[in-house]
């Protein structure tokens, strides 16, 4: 509570001894890494050059992003323009701070607009689309003599989890498959692909539900039963990338987000493939994020809205690799022409096509924060 405080307190006098703003500045909040901000920059200066009665006041909040937002609606210190994901937005929309944004819905992918719609309307433009894969270390899988084949069910993931966990070709505990508590991200393939999720499309809470729990279980058996994914103990603090590039990981689920990483950092040939088919298939959930209008955000706002959703202008963004574009232009001409990482792309868009967008409700990271005390203790069974 007293660090919520300080965080408002502090976050008001820095707005309070802020110049004054005039009609023509647009306040664009956003969050991102250092990458993304420096793309992010030039295409600001160009808006102004384009638009020289018009003022870009960028608001870069690298942490406790929505924590703050929160705080700047309360505060009527709110942005014009703000970066939003699938997560918050219903919350958002509920308490009637943001309004329905308009642009030609046919330009992008359909799971995006539903992912940044609440109660039939969409409030944010989509800039990217966030999903999972499962990264391989093909060194391990061909040391080990484990096959290299793509579209698994369950029963076959678990065979190939065991096979490598069980290898001492490399003198060191190989795990075959990555264990993440949290975000409950990393575990919802799992309750998806077998039918089940934390929250149906019409919004109940569908977690204790039979085929939620069967993919609940499984994934915990990987750890407590099978171990064939690592402990709290066993990752010794490391995360999954740490331990998937140190060679102690044969396979990590994760976003595109970790491309740019894994090709520079890797030294080890590796590749991915689709999530493994429960009862259901290979579902995994679907996020997205784009460029959201505050209630009261001006005709200039929209402009820098139209002008960042742009074609030329998700290109410049879809640039640095961390994120898969909404647009269907820049996907089709760009992310999946790109030659340098044309086979990965390759299997996020595969995924893309049997993904569900995350289904979410005003309270949902409430629900997720009470969710964290339940799984807690079934991922952490005493060996």
């Amino acid at each position: 509570m007293k660090k919520f405080v300080l965080i408002f307190v502090i976050l008001i006098l820095t707005l309070l001894f802020q110049p004054k703003k005039s009609d023509n500045v647009v306040r664009f909040a956003t969050w991102g890494s250092q990458s993304e901000i420096e793309i992010i920059k030039p295409l600001i200066e160009e808006f102004e050059e384009k638009n020289p009665t018009i003022k870009v006041e960028l608001m870069h909040i690298p942490q406790n992003y929505f924590q703050k937002i929160h705080l700047l609606f309360a505060s009527k210190m709110a942005p014009d323009v703000v970066f939003m994901n699938n997560h918050y937005l219903p919350y958002f929309a509920k308490a009637n701070v943001l309004k329905p944004v308009k642009y030609n819905t046919e330009e992008y992918n359909k799971k995006a607009i539903e992912a940044l719609s609440y109660n039939g309307q969409t409030y944010a433009v989509p800039r990217d689309i966030s999903l999972l894969v499962i990264f391989r270390n093909r060194e391990i899988f061909k040391k080990c003599g484990v096959p290299l084949k793509g579209d698994l069910n369950f029963d076959e993931f678990l065979t190939v989890t065991k096979n490598l966990s069980s290898c001492k070709a490399f003198g060191k505990r190989i795990y075959g498959i990555s264990f993440e508590e949290e975000p409950a991200l990393f575990y919802l393939p799992y309750l998806m692909s077998e039918g089940g999720e934390i929250i149906s499309p019409d919004g109940k809470f569908i977690f204790n539900e039979a085929n939620s729990q069967k993919g609940l279980k499984f994934y915990a058996d990987l750890r407590n039963k099978y171990h064939v994914a690592p402990t709290k103990s066993e990752s010794a603090n490391l995360t999954a990338a740490q331990m998937f590039l140190n060679g102690s990981l044969a396979m990590h689920l994760s976003g595109h987000w970790l491309v740019p990483k894994y090709t520079k950092e890797a030294k080890f040939d590796f590749d991915a493939i689709t999530f493994p088919k429960g009862q259901q298939g290979s579902i995994t959930p679907l996020d997205a994020s784009g460029w959201a209008l505050s209630k009261d955000a001006s005709s200039e706002a929209e402009e820098l809205v139209k002008f960042l959703s742009s074609k030329q202008s998700i290109e410049k963004i879809n640039s640095c690799n961390l994120v898969i574009p909404a647009r269907l232009d820049v996907f089709e001409e760009a992310f999946l022409s790109d030659d340098k990482n044309a086979s990965i792309n390759a299997v996020f868009a595969k995924a893309l096509k049997t993904s569900k967008p995350t289904s979410v409700t005003p309270n949902y990271n409430e629900v997720l924060n009470d969710l964290k005390k339940i799984v807690e203790p079934l991922f952490n069974v005493s060996q």
